[in-house]
């Protein structure tokens, strides 16, 4: 009965005919009063599995989301629904929250939205007292692991929900935790009799490419003018004043791209989300303030200027694009200089030993994926547990990259950090590798060193990748107490003595060249001129709605919704419910209007 039901208003409410992947079984678990801690990628459907079973179980289902701007997103798309959804939050005046509250107790909402510090607070634990309760969920849980790349303390408070009500069912959601970090999870949210459900942490629409970085802003010129130009992205830059460069840079080469960081305003900060959010072709450039919870499904691209902290944090980012299922991309230009900065925050940050070992072992697997000529995909998903074939849609699958035997160019490198003494970085050893006699060399005396001028062979860029790939291999490491020296490793004997070989990636070209994509069913692929046509107009009454409305764009329908609609032309309400998205509601807010848009004539305000 449970199962026909949860499809019953699956339908109706949510306008799909069938669950994907693991869906069903966790409604069910939750249903029936079980607790689950559920891992499923950006864009896999997360929501559903708590949003089905507070339609389904009596009382209202509490949801615990760590942004304002996810709760408002969530709210509207249920709302849009049909769905009794609110929140609590620091955006309501006194008399809004007390509607709400009002609301909550009296039973007349099927989802309530919160933040985990306004939920611990003694007063709103006393008023989810008096309420009927459906479930608790949980989402963004990573944050409550401190070796997670998104920490939030407030959420170690959490476990008493556990504690007050034992018997209302808990879901905790993530799309980003390793094994270590999934029991953590299960450990502080006291879900330790919780179901685990994982699914494939794959994201088959996305292409993963990693670039070595010569000319930064050019090359992310070039990515995004390659057939990206008008799509909405989001570019992260590790500084603020990054951000704003950058964001600067790209709007005079004619890319509506927008600064968000947290040094600007909140209405700043406000306006640009959304523009982002309701405009079609705005990019934001962004610190990493930005992003998560961000509901927007049409990201074609997130792009890197800097290295991320962990493959969890370039995982979640990267997440964010193609939501829609459609192709979608996540690039990245890395340097030694990302390493050494890396390195250098995390040595000289206040947190302890344990927390700076685990942070520069997550820093070493991102440089592995980074590094490896293997498909980035098995790489990526192999460090959260899962056996994968190489995807066909990587740059390393698309373009493989060339190896070569760098025993010698290694043997001279870890030659020069011996004989200059440990003491010095990248730039003065290779200047001394090539024989460059500046001041600071003279200084030194080390032109007169036996290393120096041996790597006259190798350009600047090609030292700085070998550098780079020592200290991802383990054969060299950066020392941040003594300004950024590289030093020697135990594990470099062995190739200084001759008795182990060294194999690297030769240094690519910069430039971004066409690469042919794996296919990915896309909603415009294989559309008549008149099909696009009506696409477009489909386009424009949904902006004018989203307009009137005050919501994102997508929210009133997605892509894939309009697209169905321009092929199969439906002209009833009847033919329109076999749309996907379109759920009763929808049909009856905008059925009328699709039909007149399909048959050609001018549609009426809804």
């Amino acid at each position: 009965m449970t199962a026909a039901a949860a499809v019953a208003i699956l339908r109706r409410v949510f306008g799909f005919d069938a669950f994907r992947g693991p869906q069903a079984e966790i409604i069910e678990h939750l249903n029936s009063g079980g607790d689950a801690l559920v891992l499923m990628p950006t864009g896999g459907g997360k929501s559903l599995c708590y949003q089905v079973p507070a339609l389904l179980r009596s009382g209202t289902a509490v949801v615990v989301s760590p942004l304002i701007a996810l709760m408002h997103d969530q709210v509207a798309a249920l709302t849009q629904l049909g769905v009794r959804a609110a929140f609590l939050n620091s955006t309501l005046g006194a008399d809004e929250a007390r509607a709400v509250e009002q609301r909550f107790v009296r039973g007349d909402l099927d989802l309530l939205y919160v933040a985990p510090e306004r939920l611990l607070s003694e007063r709103c634990l006393d008023l989810v007292a008096r309420a009927d309760l459906a479930l608790f969920a949980i989402d963004e849980a990573h944050c409550v692991s401190q070796w997670g790349h998104d920490f939030r303390p407030e959420y170690l408070g959490l476990s008493v929900l556990h504690q007050r009500w034992p018997e209302v069912p808990r879901v905790a959601l993530t799309a980003t935790a390793d094994p270590t970090t999934r029991a953590e999870i299960l450990d502080r949210l006291a879900l330790t009799r919780a179901r685990v459900f994982v699914s494939s942490f794959d994201r088959p629409n996305i292409r993963y490419t990693i670039v070595d970085k010569i000319e930064p802003r050019a090359q992310l010129l070039a990515f995004i003018r390659a057939a990206r130009t008008g799509a909405s992205g989001i570019v992260y830059c590790l500084t603020r004043r990054k951000v704003e460069e950058t964001a600067a840079w790209l709007a005079q080469q004619r890319v509506q791209a927008l600064p968000y960081h947290a040094g600007m305003t909140a209405s700043a900060r406000a306006s640009h989300q959304a523009r982002f959010q309701c405009e079609d072709g705005i990019v934001i450039v962004a610190t990493i303030a930005f992003g998560m919870g961000i509901d927007k499904p049409d990201v074609r691209y997130v792009a890197h200027l800097d290295l991320p902290k962990s493959i969890e944090g370039y995982y979640q980012e990267t997440g964010r694009a193609g939501r829609d299922g459609q192709p979608a991309d996540a690039w990245m230009s890395y340097g030694l200089a990302d390493v050494v900065q890396q390195r250098r925050l995390i040595e000289m940050s206040p947190a302890s030993e344990d927390f700076k070992r685990v942070s520069a072992a997550k820093l070493d697997a991102l440089l592995g994926l980074c590094e490896s000529a293997a498909c980035r995909r098995v790489r990526l998903l192999a460090y959260f547990g899962e056996d994968s074939a190489p995807c066909g849609n990587c740059d390393t699958c698309l373009e493989p990259p060339e190896t070569f035997d760098a025993t010698e160019a290694a043997q001279k490198a870890l030659s020069a950090i011996y004989r200059t003494g440990q003491r010095f970085g990248a730039a003065h050893l290779i200047a001394v590798l090539r024989g460059k006699s500046g001041d600071r060399v003279a200084k030194w005396g080390h032109d007169g060193l036996s290393v120096f001028g041996v790597g006259a062979d190798l350009e600047e860029n090609a030292w700085r990748s070998v550098f780079r790939q020592l200290i991802a291999g383990g054969l060299a490491r950066v020392d941040h107490q003594a300004h950024g020296a590289i030093r020697l490793t135990e594990a470099s004997r062995c190739v200084l003595r001759g008795e182990q070989r060294v194999q690297m990636r030769r240094l690519a070209a910069g430039r971004v060249r066409p690469v042919k994509r794996k296919e990915v069913q896309s909603p415009a692929t294989d559309m008549s001129p008149a099909d696009t046509d009506l696409l477009d107009r489909l386009k424009r009454w949904r902006v004018q709605e989203a307009r009137t409305q005050s919501v994102p764009a997508y929210v009133i329908l997605h892509d894939r919704a309009l697209a169905e609609i321009a092929r199969l032309r439906p002209a009833t309400l009847a033919a329109l419910t076999v749309v996907n998205g379109i759920g009763t509601r929808k049909l009856e807010r905008y059925g009328a209007a699709l039909l007149a848009i399909v048959a050609g004539t001018r549609p009426e305000a809804s």
